[in-house]
């Protein structure tokens, strides 16, 4: 794989609530710089982000429910709206993790099909915070999303102190949706080696803001 392929699978992140709008302008620079596919950001940098990349090729995603996902599906639904509206072109959705916990599954998936139908024709990645999960509730997590028009299964936030993307997690999701779905990896990838494995664990998208990092070790 050369720089530009990985590239395009890159979706890089910054969404510290302490970020500034200089420095969202600044790491859309880094998006354009090195041909990034994907600049995920916190729902009011959406609009900042869309217009700092026009005519570069890159896609901005919004996050909704970020990072522990407790909003009112109602809110979620109307965040991912006001997200798209500003020129996202992917959303990036936190179950609710402890609804799931609780053995409310089927409020869950309820759920994601509301913010999946607030959004026609938009990509929605369903982030389950693989951390918190036991093996059959990431099981159950999966078939969800797969069957609710979602796009991608995510591993993590990345916030979470309990961890971010692990191999053994990547393995499982892509073995639960099956390879016709999007598996995303995300938390604590920050060099080559870290993303060469994630995709060899059956991600085909990768959040990262490590970036730079991961695609200088490559050729072009």
């Amino acid at each position: 794989m050369n720089r530009v392929e990985l590239a395009h699978l890159l979706d890089h992140s910054l969404l510290t609530p302490g970020a500034t709008e200089e420095e969202i302008v600044a790491q859309a620079e880094v998006v354009r710089h090195w041909g990034i596919g994907f600049f995920c950001v916190q729902p009011r940098y959406v609009s900042l982000a869309t217009g700092a990349l026009r005519e570069s090729g890159s896609r901005v995603v919004s996050v909704v429910g970020f990072p522990h996902g407790c909003d009112r599906s109602s809110v979620k639904a109307h965040a991912a709206e006001l997200a798209v509206r500003d020129g996202a072109a992917e959303v990036d959705m936190v179950m609710n993790v402890g609804r799931l916990k609780s053995g409310r599954s089927q409020a869950v998936a309820d759920e994601i099909v509301q913010v999946v139908r607030a959004i026609p024709d938009i990509p929605v990645k369903v982030i389950l915070e693989t951390c918190l999960l036991t093996e059959e509730e990431k099981v159950t997590a999966c078939r969800m999303v797969r069957h609710s028009g979602a796009a991608f299964v995510k591993t993590s936030t990345g916030f979470h102190p309990a961890g971010g993307a692990a191999l053994e997690n990547v393995r499982l999701l892509r073995a639960t949706v099956g390879p016709d779905f999007g598996v995303k990896a995300a938390g604590g990838i920050r060099t080559l080696a870290d993303a060469l494995a994630m995709l060899e664990a059956g991600a085909n998208r990768l959040g990262t803001s490590a970036s730079p990092a991961i695609l200088s070790v490559l050729p072009g």
